[in-house]
């Protein structure tokens, strides 16, 4: 099970993601027209930088929904393999049972 601190500051990033998507897009949109002017890309990419970093969406990790375990993770299933692995023992997952042989 991860740190409940940890699981928590994953939440923040990802509300403070769809709070600055609007904006971000529509600076990067400005930054990276090639008809406007050098002066105003260039404010672009200043107030673009003055945004929190955790706003951007390159700052997100991928976590279990079960554990908060943020490493192999399964995106389809949006679990780790761990999860994954205990749910389809006890015949949760419909269609995976545990191989012996």
């Amino acid at each position: 099970m991860a740190k409940v601190s940890m699981v928590e500051r994953e939440k923040k990033r990802q509300r403070m993601v769809e709070k600055y998507a609007a904006k971000r897009a529509a600076l990067k949109e400005i930054a990276n027209n090639q008809d406007l002017s050098m002066e105003e890309r260039f404010k672009a990419r200043l107030k673009l930088a003055k945004l929190p970093r955790n706003s951007s969406p390159t700052r997100l990790h991928n976590r279990c929904q079960l554990t908060g375990r943020p490493h192999a993770y399964y995106r389809k299933l949006k679990m780790s393999r761990i999860a994954m692995r205990d749910l389809g023992s006890t015949g949760q997952i419909p269609g995976m049972v545990k191989s012996s042989w």
